[in-house]
């Protein structure tokens, strides 16, 4: 439930901002995956959703096998229950799902 909350206020502010999105889930032949990447101008942008109020670097571990693409990759976010939005490691912020809408 979380997921679809998060997809459709990014949908939203997409939407609002006269954009087409390019939003795409990816999932490999390893089964790991990543809930939504965005992609603007040849860059991926990784989103995870987790119901947790402790992000850390291992919920974004599938975010390297993005690089099988060929395109730079910005800076990725977990989006969850943590109070504030934080830098969680060198290109991952979390981010409160109550400030994306």
């Amino acid at each position: 439930m979380l997921e679809s909350y998060v997809f459709a206020e990014i949908l939203k502010s997409y939407w609002h901002n006269g954009e087409s999105p390019n939003i795409y889930f990816y999932r490999d032949t390893d089964q790991k995956e990543i809930d939504f990447v965005l992609e603007k101008n040849m860059t991926l942008y990784p989103v995870e959703v987790k119901k947790t109020a402790n992000p850390n670097p291992g919920d974004c571990k599938s975010f390297k096998n993005l690089s099988v693409f060929g395109k730079k990759t910005g800076t990725g976010a977990v989006v969850c229950l943590y109070g504030k939005t934080v830098s969680i490691d060198k290109n991952i912020i979390s981010v409160p799902a109550w400030e994306i809408g």
